[in-house]
């Protein structure tokens, strides 16, 4: 009770804090290893003209272009090195994920594998990660190349050494930021791959805000509206995290039994199943779906097919259609995803070969069924905080021309991080916390 008691205290976290020097070098890699990314990302892929491709995205900021700007911290505007960022590696994670839910060897691989399963598994996304980015890679390129402004062409000598130039860089960028991710992971604190992405949208937070207070200096925005835009992204805040906290414990008993003289089990526990288990996903999904016609639209500067144009124009942002269809594909890709990484008959076997049990509910696919039941409810109110939360700022932002980083894909990245880093860094002060009350625990006399 001593131990919780000083967790809560400010002071005695400060003190751990002070003499937890391996934190310190925790953090300091962290920090170190982000300054290399964003540096990264103002080295230009060759042969771009930069002039022409600025110009080119500022009239296409508003699709794709601009929400994967939004991930990669501006690196998309520059044309970096690391243009794509993380996203052929999140790509290929998923894509293993929907293969070892359907595919026999990969499910037999990832369950009775062990570590060897998980380690081959994680080899298989590598190799994704390099097949993506040499498609993306050569995309981009042939994309770079059709990319035509007032001034003139984005590429300064179209050709095949262009195309192979670009994608040697995507894929050594895209390498590096996923050997960067793994290095925070193991030598650092909080998760390398979240924190990049997360770092990408907040460098480029001040100049969002910046702008916004630019708008109320010209009178575009009251000063009351500003305030108003404060409290509600705080309120949005507040209620991100009580949501990504909202947990459903499920009631498990375990049996007594009888070990020679002595009787063990009969304890009670809890299964805590979060309220939104597929995370941020959902809206990341969903947006580049309907932002991809819109994009492609752009890009073709109005000559693309009249099906491309016309959709584009029914789902352009804000309009009543794009908002109906935004929050329909949030829910999908929540049950979607969801069902992916909750399997109900995997934990009730699970549960009964450990000898547990839901009370009133009999083992095996009774507590299958039950725990089906359970997450499909508490999905449901996940997919809903999800929608509300991105679609609310999307109106304003159409609506009040608010900068495109306040959405909420934006903010529940940050957000989500945030916690995740915190929560790490508050289990080490604890560790360290345990480690002074041994130091000064006198064992003298106590027979050890």
């Amino acid at each position: 009770m001593s131990v919780s008691s000083s967790q809560l205290n400010p002071q005695a976290q400060m003190g751990a804090f002070s003499r937890a020097k391996d934190l310190h070098k925790k953090i300091l890699f962290v920090l170190i290893a982000l300054i290399v990314y964003r540096l990264g990302t103002f080295v230009p892929i060759p042969g771009i003209n930069s002039i022409v491709f600025q110009e080119i995205f500022s009239q296409n900021s508003g699709g794709l272009l601009g929400m994967f700007d939004m991930f990669v911290g501006g690196a998309v505007q520059r044309m970096s090195i690391f243009a794509l960022g993380v996203m052929p590696y999140i790509s290929a994670s998923i894509i293993m994920n929907l293969l070892t839910a359907v595919n026999p060897t990969l499910i037999q691989l990832k369950k009775d594998g062990g570590e060897q399963g998980r380690q081959k598994i994680n080899q298989y996304t590598r190799y994704g990660t390099v097949f993506l980015a040499t498609l993306q890679g050569y995309g981009l390129a042939v994309g770079l190349e059709n990319m035509v402004g007032a001034l003139g062409s984005a590429v300064i000598e179209p050709g095949i050494f262009f195309r192979l130039t670009t994608v040697i860089t995507i894929i050594g960028g895209t390498l590096f930021l996923l050997w960067l991710g793994e290095q925070i992971t193991q030598k650092g604190i909080g998760n390398g791959i979240s924190l990049i992405i997360f770092s990408g949208i907040v460098a480029n937070l001040p100049s969002a805000i910046a702008g916004t207070f630019e708008l109320a200096r010209t009178g575009a925005l009251s000063p009351f509206f500003i305030i108003a835009l404060i409290i509600f992204v705080l309120l949005i805040v507040g209620f991100i995290v009580f949501m990504e906290r909202a947990q459903r414990k499920v009631f498990v008993q375990y049996p007594k039994r009888q070990v020679g003289n002595k009787m063990f089990g009969g304890e009670a526990s809890h299964m805590p199943l979060k309220l939104n288990m597929s995370g941020v996903i959902p809206a990341i999904f969903a947006s580049s779906v309907l932002l991809l016609p819109l994009t492609l639209s752009g890009l073709s500067g109005g000559r693309g097919p009249d099906s491309i144009n016309l959709l584009s124009n029914f789902i352009a942002p804000g309009k009543p259609l794009y908002l109906l269809l935004y929050c329909s594909l949030i829910i999908f890709f929540c049950f979607f995803y969801t069902s992916i990484v909750f399997n109900p008959k995997e934990t009730a076997d699970n549960l009964k070969k450990n000898g547990g049990f839901v009370p009133g509910i009999r083992p095996g696919q009774d507590t299958a069924n039950y725990f089906d039941y359970v997450m499909t409810r508490i999905t449901f109110v996940g997919a809903l905080y999800l929608a509300l939360v991105c679609v609310i700022p999307e109106i304003l932002r159409s609506k009040f021309s608010v900068p495109f980083y306040f959405g909420g894909t934006s903010l529940l990245i940050v957000v989500v991080v945030m916690m995740d880093t915190i929560g790490q860094i508050q289990s080490n002060l604890l560790a360290h916390q345990y480690e002074d009350l041994l130091k000064k625990t006198d064992f003298k006399g106590s027979g050890l």
